[in-house]
Formats: C-alpha cells, structure tokens, sequence
C-alpha cells in the first residue's frame, strides 16, 4: 500500500528487486509532498508541463524549460528527496515507472 501521494500512484507490482507504480497526474492537479527514494525508469504515457517543488517550496524543476518528451519515451531518474508536483499544462501526465531497490548490489 502507498501511503505518500496515493491518489496519483497506483501500486502495480512490488517485490524486492522493484517497485512498479502507475502515475496519472490531470491538469491542475497538485501531488502533495512525498519521495522517490530509488533510482527509477520512466516510460512516459503522455506529458504536460509540470513544476516540482521540494520541500521548502522553491522550484527545483521546471519543464516549460526544457524540451518537450514525445509519448512512448523512456526516461531515467535518480531517487527523488522531498517534492511536490503541480501539473500546469493542458494535458494529463502519464508515467510508468520502474524504480529499482537495492540499485547498489546491482
């Protein structure tokens, strides 16, 4: 179960090894503080421009500042600290994401 954000990530899998999670973030919405603690892939379903916020609230990211990531792309990211993630463009964002436990024995 998901305690941090549950309303826009959805456990599809875990195990030792990974963790699976769904991420639907509509336009307007705003993800509430949480984490991503181990380095993950990103397979993105479909982007909106988003900005994430850590925990003191100034902006860390920014994606209207940065190229557009076309649908059915792959991305990597490191584990996330504290942050939040509001959806300001005009589309849903839609990741699958594939974070990997464990990553230093790997």
């Amino acid at each position: 179960m998901l305690t941090a954000a549950p309303h826009h990530h959805i456990l599809l899998f875990e195990n030792e090894f990974v963790r699976v999670l769904d991420t639907r973030v509509p336009p307007g919405q705003f993800v509430p503080l949480h984490t991503h603690r181990w380095p993950s892939a990103l397979y993105i379903r479909s982007w909106s421009d988003f900005i994430r916020r850590d925990a003191d609230g100034l902006t860390i990211a920014d994606s209207r500042a940065i190229a557009k990531v076309p649908p059915e792309s792959a991305l990597w990211s490191g584990p996330l600290p504290p942050h939040t993630l509001e959806n300001v463009g005009d589309s849903e964002l839609w990741a699958i994401i594939v974070e990997l436990k464990n990553s230093a024995s790997l």
